[in-house]
């Protein structure tokens, strides 16, 4: 009798939390209160797994004295570890690592980050049938870690940040911004493509172009700030003892570059204020910024195509794409657009007979439905960012960084290794 009664029990408290959780997810829908939504979890962690106490001011009930198996304990308290973890990670904050040096000296490889999903609103999973805490790729056996029987369409939730003028989820110009790589081509969903951190340097609608390596917004150059830190390829020329590799290193921090062509040449990677300090040595008899002229053209510079002739160093002008704005489009400026329409905006395209066809129709304009990004990394010569692979769509935007927990330098030794002086330093 008694385990009728506590079969019984355990349908009621379960059939009790799937009315509740369908009521509830209904009540939430129609008062737009996305971030309650994760109510349900702690109910069920009540009822079923008693993993906390929520009434800590009241004596535990005699069921919640009830002993378990030492399996069954660390079971449920595993259960809920990797449930809280999971939405932690999905909907709040997560750890990212810096591989490469395409944000030096701004950010160094070896920085570990945490980036907040909230700033910019997290997005609901696109493929939520996934190993819980992995990317893309299961540890050790490989292999995909996620299932696509299951797709839902691209939602942003409510960010922190405020809407502005250009962008909808608050992404401000300069931001530390991480995104799943719009480029790759190994056909994975969108929130399970590779992660990149650039800085936002355009926002929809501003006009973008770089000359001789500097960037300039809207016609003005790039806003600088403290944060921002970038660093250019120079050919140094000397005379005498050439320069002490030693100091480059321990006193300047460079640490990119080396010898030229002969042994009183250089090519090192400096920030404005490194090259300003080399000028001033008595035996630096030139310094100059290595940058490509245009008027050629580098296949492998967006938008691939000999219409434009552009490099990493001159480029553009092109205007960023903005929900709602519609653009003349001809064949000649195609190239431009073609990932937008085709690839990110999911529409059929084909050019027969020198007109342009968008979903069987002849077109002779677009009108763009997301808003689009233009990121790049300040270390601007050492940096595959939109110059090589275009615009950022709004719904690859993962985070925004905040602060570096930890900073790691595999070069050191021993205590050294750990960039003290950058831990807990917010991202700028």
């Amino acid at each position: 009798m008694k385990k009728i009664k506590n079969k019984l029990g355990k349908f009621y408290k379960l059939a009790f939390f799937i009315l509740f959780t369908i009521i509830w997810t209904f009540f939430i829908y129609v008062i737009g209160g996305e971030w309650l939504y994760f109510i349900p979890i702690f109910v069920a962690d009540h009822l079923f797994w008693y993993t906390f106490n929520y009434t800590f001011w009241k004596k535990r009930k005699k069921r919640e004295k009830k002993k378990k198996s030492e399996l069954h304990s660390w079971f449920d308290a595993i259960l809920f570890a990797v449930i809280a973890a999971t939405i932690l990670r999905t909907f709040l904050i997560e750890a990212y690592t810096i591989p490469t040096s395409s944000m030096e000296k701004s950010l160094l490889i070896g920085d570990f980050l945490f980036v907040s999903k909230v700033a910019y609103g997290p997005r609901v999973p696109i493929t939520p049938l996934a190993f819980p805490l992995v990317h893309h790729t299961m540890p050790i056996l490989g292999g995909k870690s996620y299932s696509e029987r299951i797709k839902l369409p691209y939602h942003r939730m409510k960010g922190s940040n405020n809407a502005n003028e250009h962008s909808s989820i608050g992404v401000e110009r300069n931001d530390c911004v991480v995104f799943n790589w719009p480029a790759e081509t190994l056909g994975r969903p969108i929130d399970k493509k590779e992660n990149y951190i650039k800085r936002c340097v355009g926002l929809p609608g501003d006009k973008i172009e770089l000359i001789n390596g500097n960037l300039m917004v809207n016609n003005n150059p790039q806003e600088e700030s403290e944060g921002i830190k970038q660093q250019w390829h120079y050919n140094i020329k000397t005379k005498g003892s050439g320069l002490n590799p030693k100091v480059l290193y321990e006193k300047y921090d460079i640490t990119e570059g080396g010898y030229g062509k002969n042994q009183n040449e250089y090519m090192l990677t400096l920030t404005k204020k490194n090259r300003d300090a080399h000028s001033s040595f008595p035996n630096v008899k030139s310094i100059d910024k290595r940058i490509k002229k245009d008027g050629k053209f580098e296949e492998y510079i967006y938008p691939h195509s000999k219409n434009f002739t552009w490099n990493e160093d001159n480029y553009g002008p092109v205007i960023i794409p903005k929900v709602g704005e519609t653009i003349a489009l001809t064949t000649y400026n195609l190239s431009l657009y073609k990932d937008i329409i085709e690839r990110y905006e999911e529409n059929s395209l084909k050019v027969v007979g020198g007109e342009i066809f968008i979903n069987k129709e002849i077109a002779t304009s677009y009108t763009f439905k997301m808003n689009y990004y233009w990121l790049m990394g300040d270390n601007r010569h050492n940096s595959a960012d939109s110059r090589f692979w275009g615009f950022v769509p709004e719904d690859h935007i993962v985070g925004k960084a905040l602060f570096i927990w930890m900073s790691w330098d595999k070069n050191a030794k021993g205590l050294k290794k750990v960039r003290w002086n950058r831990l807990f330093n917010g991202v700028k």
